[in-house]
């Protein structure tokens, strides 16, 4: 049997962050060669990807970043199963590395994302690797991109929280602007822009609820539509961006708020990632 020193083990464990006990098997087992180690202890990580496969991953990490000139923007949930994990210094550097591979090459989709290199191995596979290392189960679950004239991105204190906002104009304090409607979309959780952006069945369901209620309430039923019409206009109200009241000033909505930035400023997407949604 090939002796494995202890210097070897810690070069290793140095090299992929594996465990000791881990980084020595692997040596033995590849007869001291390092590049074949590597490949074994990245085998492991496979093996525990699918051994955890049915384990739940709802810690993790939500990161949100624009490109240089603002008119790109990513942000994407990278899960694992405990905060524990999720706090860890190596897995936030970790995400942070995912981020700028992105930013650097802007994958339309998730399964772009995961097939790019980072370090002579695919994404995917770099997961597959912190799998092994960690032992939990770890996954890119959402993944999304923003083009437009100017792209905010907002990150919630903790990572668990992030968004992307685009809008269709550059203006003066954009930034400041992006940053405030981003934070909007944070704290107050849209479901769409306007109500152009709810869907018909969604508008249907609403209205079809609200009779229900109003009936409930009995009132007469040549009342029912108007009353209804009026519990939409508040869900619109509520649920939509440019029709919620701005947090920043209670007295005027975002829409508002924008006009009187720019007289043709607005939002034309956003998207709020959270874990655990």
């Amino acid at each position: 049997m090939t002796k494995i020193t202890a210097q070897e083990v810690n070069n290793l464990r140095k090299i992929t962050g594996a465990g000791m006990m881990d980084c020595k098997k692997a040596l033995v087992e590849a007869e001291g060669n390092v590049e074949n180690a590597i490949e074994i202890l990245r085998k492991k990580g496979q093996k525990v990807a699918n051994k955890r496969a049915d384990k739940e991953a709802s810690e993790g990490i939500v990161i949100a970043k624009t490109a240089e000139g603002s008119k790109f923007g990513v942000v994407f949930k990278l899960s694992c199963e405990t905060d524990f994990v999720a706090k860890n210094q190596d897995f936030v550097d970790f995400a942070n590395a995912l981020m700028d591979t992105a930013i650097a090459n802007k994958p339309a989709t998730a399964a772009e994302f995961t097939a790019l290199k980072l370090d002579g191995l695919t994404i995917e596979e770099k997961i597959t690797e912190m799998i092994g290392k960690t032992g939990e189960k770890m996954a890119i679950e959402q993944y999304e991109i923003l083009e437009a004239e100017h792209v905010a991105a907002y990150n919630h204190n903790g990572n668990k929280l992030a968004c992307i906002l685009g809008m269709n104009k550059e203006v003066a304090d954009v930034e400041k602007i992006g940053h405030e409607i981003a934070m909007q979309v944070a704290a107050m959780a849209p479901v769409a822009v306007d109500e152009n952006g709810i869907s018909q069945e969604v508008i249907d369901k609403e209205l079809e609820i609200a009779k229900d209620l109003v009936r409930q309430e009995g009132k007469p039923e040549d009342m029912v539509d108007k009353i209804a019409q009026g519990k939409l206009n508040r869900f619109f109200k509520e649920n939509t961006l440019l029709n919620q009241v701005f947090v920043r000033d209670g007295k005027k909505t975002v829409a508002q708020y924008l006009k009187e930035c720019d007289a043709d400023l607005t939002v034309t997407a956003f998207y709020r990632v959270m874990l655990g949604e």
